[in-house]
Parts: C-alpha cells; structure tokens; sequence
C-alpha cells in the first residue's frame, strides 16, 4: 500500500501553509487520512492482514498525535482539519 508521488504531492499542495511547506502538521495530517483509507480499504479484503492492521493503528496513532498538539497549539487550522479531511471530534 504504497501512495504514489503524484497523490502525495497533490495532498501536500492541498494542506500546505507556504510554497516550501512539506512537514507541518496540517501536511503530516492530510498524508496519514489518505494512508489510512487505502489502508482500511485493504484490510477490508484482506482479513488476516494482522502486520498490515498493526501499520494501521500506529498510523491513527500518529494522527491522533498530531490532532491533539494541533487542537491545543493551533486551534483554528485544528477545526479547519477537521472539517477538510470530515475526521470525527
């Protein structure tokens, strides 16, 4: 389950906050939705997948991480992330 260059470029570009942007949260944030989707999506047909669900959960993880340093460090791109990616409070 590997993102191509392309899809990861055009999710950097959607959530940066400057040209030179690749490493914000809101960046890190987008990345991780779409690598759990295609990840979900995966386990969905492949049940015993247990090494591929363990990624999975250290990718929610890390998101959860990152939503939590945003909602108490930068409160407004916190809901504006919410309501782009339609993540859960």
């Amino acid at each position: 389950m590997v993102m191509k260059k392309t899809q990861k470029k055009r999710l950097i570009t959607k959530h940066q906050t400057h040209d030179s942007d690749t490493g914000s949260p809101q960046v890190q944030v987008g990345i991780l939705t779409k690598e759990i989707a295609m990840l979900t999506k995966h386990l969905q047909d492949h049940k015993k997948d247990h090494s591929g669900r363990k990624g999975l959960l250290a990718k929610v993880a890390r998101r959860r991480t990152l939503l939590n340093y945003m909602k108490m460090n930068k409160p407004a791109d916190y809901q504006s992330m919410l309501e782009v990616n339609k993540l859960k409070k």
